[in-house]
């Protein structure tokens, strides 16, 4: 079975073709599948009754999730799905609102999606890498997540603006699939999001980081650092190499300089653990002129003992940092009491549903 999810626009159209159907129905099946939000082939009208047959015959199908179970927060601006797969296996993805500034305007809708069945990465603070690893999504998949909260948009006649691959596993570590995604995502003739809409956030796989920026893609990339030194990233990230701090550092420097696009340093605060003054001051003369983007994540409670940081100390780290030239936020968290919080995309619904699959 192939997912017509998965077709770039010229493989569709060689499709069309070679199933003896005129160039123009490949761009009635992709006009179908990025704006109607079919659920099967029978639902794509615009082609004859015959040839959707055929599609179905050759072991074309459409959609690779269901929704299972939808949690909204309390203000309305973030929902997180629980989403099965055709093999079953359940994953989640969130979708962030944030106001306009325009008045009535549309909603800033930040999609956060998942490439992987869990994650290898192993850090410490996060639920998701606490799960272990289960397998890669396949491109299809992905695409999947985005079109499922675009049908839910639309029907408020709203639409995705921004999407971050920042979900459940490591999307570098399913490079092709993720890549082979983002095209189908921003091509023109697909659902034609801009590429400066799009974030990869990876924990810092370097042969990764070094490839993507020769894909000739303008997406945004953040590095989760997380600490200034290698001995507290080593045991925040149990998988990471031996110099990974300055690594990361200059990987992330290559990818500027190739692609233009400023890097962002993710870096998660815990309460005790890299929060302090001196920890500030390290990581500030790390990466003074060195042009990049930081952004404070306040850890939020996962499966762990850790515990979120006193809003003065992250006031201070920040402090350090902003009189230090370094360009600095907080990032502004959304659905922290549904669970849909940075690392925390694992849910009692999610387990429930394991348990029952087990």
């Amino acid at each position: 079975m192939t997912d017509l999810y998965r077709l770039l626009p010229e493989e569709m159209e060689s499709l069309v073709i070679e199933l003896g159907q005129p160039r123009y129905r490949a761009d009635q099946i992709l006009y179908s599948l990025y704006y109607k939000f079919p659920e099967n082939i029978s639902e794509i009208k615009q082609l004859p009754a015959a040839f959707r047959d055929t599609l179905r015959d050759k072991g074309y199908t459409i959609g690779s999730t269901k929704e299972v179970h939808r949690i909204t927060s309390k203000d309305r601006e973030t929902t997180k799905l629980l989403l099965k797969l055709q093999d079953e296996t359940p994953i989640e993805s969130v979708l962030m609102q944030y106001p306009s500034k325009k008045l009535f305007g549309h909603p800033r809708s930040t999609i956060c999606v998942s490439t992987q069945v869990g994650c290898a990465m192993g850090c410490v603070f996060c639920a998701t890498g606490q799960m272990g690893f289960e397998r890669n999504m396949k491109a299809e998949e992905i695409v999947g997540q985005v079109i499922h909260f675009a049908k839910i948009l639309a029907e408020k006649d709203q639409h995705i603006t921004n999407i971050v691959f920042m979900g459940m596993g490591e999307p570098l570590a399913n490079y092709q699939e993720t890549i082979l995604a983002i095209r189908l995502l921003t091509h023109p003739r697909g659902f034609g999001i801009g590429q400066r809409n799009i974030t990869i956030s990876t924990i810092g796989i370097i042969s990764g980081i070094e490839q993507l920026a020769e894909e000739n893609l303008q997406i945004g990339l953040a590095i989760s650092l997380h600490a200034p030194n290698d001995k507290l990233r080593k045991w925040l990230v149990p998988t990471a190499g031996a110099n990974s701090v300055m690594e990361l550092i200059k990987a992330g420097q290559r990818y500027f300089l190739k692609t233009g696009r400023r890097v962002t340093f993710e870096y998660a605060l815990i309460e005790g653990v890299n929060d302090s003054i001196e920890i500030a001051e390290e990581l500030a003369f790390l990466l003074r002129n060195n042009g990049s983007h930081v952004n404070l994540i306040p850890i939020n409670p996962t499966a762990g003992d850790f515990e979120r940081p006193k809003r003065k100390n992250v006031i201070e780290f920040e402090r350090i940092l902003y009189n230090s030239g370094i360009n600095c936020t907080v990032r502004v968290e959304k659905g922290t009491e549904i669970s849909a919080a940075c690392g925390q995309l694992r849910t009692d619904v999610l387990d429930k549903y394991n348990n029952k699959r087990n």
